[in-house]
């Protein structure tokens, strides 16, 4: 009887303890999911205050409530800015919300002026009126792109100054910098902007005719919007 009694024990501590695992691995992978499918935050979005296309002051601040998306680009561009700002109105065109909104800050201040800017925007074909093309002093620009860690050529000499990085930062209504996390399990921290001659997005090609990223990015907007 006692043998028994043992025996009935010992089963149940291996019940409790097979349940109790169980409940750990579920409760593991309901994290991991939810962790791979919740947008992870980068940083605060860096202050900013410049002039945009109508000679308006904009700032961080005056996008708060709104997701939005940042670029640096200089309208005579002629490679890689035409691409990225093709693939930005299309993102807004699937979006068109009124809380969204796209900051375009230009690192050719020189000749982007608000009127330049304007006439750019109205010759994309730009309605959103959250749509800021944004001009400044080209020193304090690049200590904004720095602080977004979004490359931007030293303002050392025109050809150098006007060098810069495709990607794109994703802003949330509370002024967070924030992104999807990869296959691998690491935040992305920024999306491409640019298009790829290949499916997966790693060979970027002016008439490329994918453009994975942009994808990433509608889905990733609506769930900021929902939020």
């Amino acid at each position: 009887m006692e043998i028994t009694k043992n025996s009935s024990k010992n089963t149940k501590k291996i019940l409790i303890q097979i349940v109790l695992f169980l409940g750990l691995v579920v409760a593991i992978l309901f994290g991991w999911n939810y962790f791979k499918n919740n947008l992870q935050t980068v940083m605060k979005v860096p202050n900013f205050e410049l002039i945009n296309q109508n000679n308006q002051k904009i700032t961080n601040r005056d996008m708060l409530a709104k997701v939005y998306l940042v670029e640096f680009f200089f309208a005579r561009c002629p490679t890689i800015c035409p691409v990225m700002n093709r693939n930005l109105k299309y993102v807004d065109q699937e979006i068109h919300d009124p809380n969204f909104g796209i900051i375009s800050i230009s690192i050719d201040p020189k000749n982007d002026t608000p009127e330049f800017l304007k006439e750019h925007a109205k010759k994309m074909g730009v309605t959103n009126p959250n749509w800021h093309f944004l001009t400044g002093n080209r020193d304090y620009i690049g200590k904004i792109a720095d602080e977004f860690d979004i490359y931007v050529g030293k303002n050392v000499s025109e050809a150098e100054s006007l060098n810069h990085s495709g990607m794109i930062a994703l802003v949330d209504k509370k002024g967070n910098v924030r992104c999807r996390i990869n296959e691998k399990g690491t935040p992305i921290l920024y999306y491409s902007g640019l298009n790829y001659e290949d499916e997966a997005g790693t060979k970027p090609k002016l008439d490329g005719k994918f453009q994975p990223d942009r994808k990433l990015l509608i889905e990733d907007i609506r769930k900021l919007l929902e939020e």
